[in-house]
């Protein structure tokens, strides 16, 4: 009987051994970005993989997915909150409307005075109501905010007042706040995909599109539309994202380093992305390739567009975070 009970502890330690070895191998984390290195996403996500290193003191691998070898933000979101291929990744908020009307709004046109008031916006953290909402219904974590690029126009001929962009075609963003603020400013908006505005423009099927420096730059959009309309209608803000289901299936002391490591990785990419843009745009300037053009009308395109936005606001529930952001000096 003795001997019988020791063979079946030996059987019993033989099988749980393969057990033992794999929980004690190191996780993998799978981010996606749609550019490469040179992009300050990338450079963003490479911060937050360094700072999770650092923090979880253990060993553990991450595998960044760049150039959209794993397809477009869109898809990115969507397999974050089915907790499936993608684990972290930068995502616009315009893809996040599924889940909340309010999420796009934060990266609005006009929404934003200047670079001192978006940051001082996110300093007090008044888009928390706008994560717990995501968090919430697509079981996606907003841990931290990166972003900071200005963004303007690209088109294939001179504009530089509202009478020379009546009309205009212009690619926009899916969010409808998008496509309700350009059509409010006299421009006739569309939804193109981002990986087709390039061949959209360059067939006439549009004129234009917006984007901050470091997407007209790594899209190479200068060569369809070399002409930088200098609207400044939007600042971008782009979160840091985290699958919730990955995040729940996680060991505490790595899920603090994740929380802890994704606002200061999105901090870091703020000050990146928002000193590089000058940067990139006089090099671009410089190599023939954009033509900044000033926009004189700018204050009255924004007069046209607040009461759009003060509606919309309302209309989706996002009133009192708009009211505290219009506030915010």
């Amino acid at each position: 009987m003795r001997r019988r009970l020791l063979i079946g502890g030996m059987a019993a330690s033989t099988l749980a051994a393969p057990f033992v070895l794999n929980a004690q191998a190191p996780l993998t984390l799978n981010g996606a970005v749609q550019f490469n290195d040179d992009h300050a996403f990338n450079k963003t996500l490479l911060k937050f993989e360094e700072l999770v290193k650092q923090y979880y003191g253990k060993p553990i691998n991450f595998v960044l997915h760049r150039n959209s070898s794993l397809g477009l933000e869109k898809q990115y979101f969507e397999y974050m909150a089915q907790g499936k291929a993608v684990d972290y990744a930068i995502v616009s908020p315009a893809h996040m409307s599924t889940f909340s009307k309010a999420a796009p709004f934060i990266d609005a046109p006009f929404l934003f005075r200047d670079l001192a008031q978006w940051n001082k916006v996110l300093e007090l953290d008044l888009l928390k109501p706008v994560a717990a909402e995501i968090a919430q219904k697509a079981d996606v974590m907003l841990v931290g905010y990166a972003g900071g690029g200005v963004r303007n126009i690209f088109v294939n001929k001179p504009v530089s007042n509202l009478a020379e962009i009546k009309g205009l075609k212009v690619r926009v963003q899916g969010a409808p706040i998008w496509s309700k603020t350009f059509a409010a400013a006299g421009m006739s908006p569309t939804v193109i995909a981002y990986n087709e505005v390039y061949n959209a423009i360059q067939n006439n099927v549009i004129s234009a599109g917006e984007n901050e420096a470091a997407g007209v730059e790594s899209m190479k959009f200068y060569e369809v539309a070399p002409n930088l309309a200098m609207t400044e209608h939007a600042i971008t803000i782009r979160p840091v994202c985290f699958s919730g289901k990955t995040f729940k299936s996680l060991p505490k002391d790595l899920q603090d380093a994740v929380v802890k490591a994704g606002k200061e990785a999105g901090a870091y990419g703020r000050k990146v992305e928002s000193s590089e843009d000058e940067q990139k745009l006089v090099a671009l300037e410089k190599a023939g390739k954009l033509k900044r053009i000033p926009f004189k009308d700018r204050a009255e395109m924004k007069k046209l567009v607040d009461p759009v936005m003060a509606a919309y606001a309302k209309e989706i529930g996002a009133d009192g975070i708009f009211t505290q952001i219009v506030a915010t000096n």
